[in-house]
């Protein structure tokens, strides 16, 4: 009997590894991974710092204790070099492998901004564990003294880091193009809420700006600005986004966008070959709208709908709205951002008060589709979600 392969070790891949074996006891699994397998929450690697957390506490079981745990195998250090969607193989730097069904969970890219300078290839990027004890390490020599920190990109990961490595000491400037923190995702009263509070704990922020070429002068590394200040930094972390990992199925010829094209069951355009996690293209309503999601409640879902369609019971995925929570100790947030198609006529409503600050997204027709809540705390947050897609209220 030829086993469901998957292709990836994170989140994504075991999930639909878990669910595949609680609906299934008996059936073949086999995960193949670059990597060393290890399970951890990727999550946790923008607040770390702060909790003290060497990258060997992160790790809670490894490869081989989930082999068990799973009931499956682990083939871990093997790059996968290509796929044969006709004859059914993956070929891999550890042989051939059949498989009856497929699933891709490659997650995605950090992406690397054209930046000048003989220092640009210097910058930093945490998206997995190896790159974690890498950052980790470039932060050693200056342990003793805090460390000055050039965090590019003043988004979600961007500010949570910030967050997280002042909270450890370190010196830490945020460098954005927007001219407010967290500006793709929160309404402008949050964002300016966050601002407030980073710059209180000490945070310095650029915005409004880019890098434009980072150089070495010794121990030192000078970020040039786009408006020619410099901000000098021991080291220069980049946290501008991810790019869904879509080179493997490329190369396969299955359909994409900007992530890998799925259906509402998680089928790729090949027939028993499916994607989930950072490196799939969701498709969002019947409207035919796609996006990547590079989320946990996504993967969670889609998780558990693919490994039911993978034996034998259909399932659509269903994606409700669900909040991102901002792990800022100074300035916790909860977000619900509007969708793309939304916004245009919309436009955000706030009320504010001692205690906290609530901002809901009104679209063109009075529909409440997005909301932000600081400090996040689940009461509101529920009567928030609860409220998504009805008429909103005056006030």
């Amino acid at each position: 009997m030829k086993p469901i392969v998957i292709v990836g070790a994170g989140l994504a891949a075991y999930t639909v590894a878990r669910e595949l074996r609680k609906l299934d006891k008996t059936v073949p699994i086999l995960m193949i991974t670059a990597d060393n397998g290890g399970f951890y929450s990727k999550p946790m690697l923008s607040n770390a710092f702060a909790q003290k957390k060497q990258a060997a506490q992160l790790i809670t079981q490894s490869a081989s204790q989930m082999g068990e745990q799973l009931g499956a195998s682990i083939i871990t250090g093997a790059r996968v070099d290509s796929i044969d969607t006709a004859a059914k193989t993956v070929s891999t730097s550890s042989g051939v492998f059949d498989y009856d069904k497929l699933v891709l969970a490659v997650g995605a890219q950090p992406i690397r901004l054209p930046i000048a300078g003989n220092a640009a290839h210097e910058v930093l990027s945490v998206n997995h564990i190896e790159d974690y004890i890498a950052f980790r390490d470039s932060l050693l020599p200056q342990q003793r003294d805090a460390a000055r920190v050039a965090i590019l990109g003043a988004g979600l990961i961007g500010c949570e880091f910030a967050d997280d490595l002042s909270g450890h000491g370190h010196a830490v400037t945020l460098v954005d193009k927007n001219t407010l923190p967290l500006a793709a995702l929160a309404a402008p009263i949050l964002s300016q809420g966050l601002h407030t509070a980073l710059t209180a704990r000490g945070i310095g922020l650029k915005l409004g700006v880019t890098a434009a070429s980072i150089d070495r002068n010794g121990d030192e590394l000078n970020v040039t600005l786009s408006d020619g200040s410099v901000v000098t930094a021991d080291v220069v972390l980049s946290a501008v986004g991810l790019r869904p990992d879509i080179r493997l199925a490329q190369a396969a010829q299955l359909q994409t966008a900007r992530g890998i094209v799925i259906d509402a069951f998680g089928k790729t355009s090949a027939e028993d070959v499916y994607a989930l996690g950072d490196c799939a293209e969701y498709l969002l309503d019947d409207a035919g709208r796609t996006s990547p999601l590079p989320y946990i409640a996504p993967i969670l879902t889609a998780g558990r709908a693919i490994a039911k369609t993978l034996l034998g019971d259909a399932t659509a995925i269903s994606l409700p709205a669900a909040p991102v929570i901002v792990k800022t100790p100074s300035y916790p947030l909860a977000l619900v951002p509007p969708p793309t198609h939304a916004v245009a006529g919309g436009r955000w409503e706030s009320e504010q008060d001692e205690a906290r600050t609530i901002a809901r997204f009104i679209d063109a027709d009075g529909i409440l589709m997005g909301f932000g809540l600081a400090p996040q705390e689940t009461k509101m947050r529920q009567a928030l979600l609860a409220a998504l897609g009805s008429k909103a209220e005056k006030r």
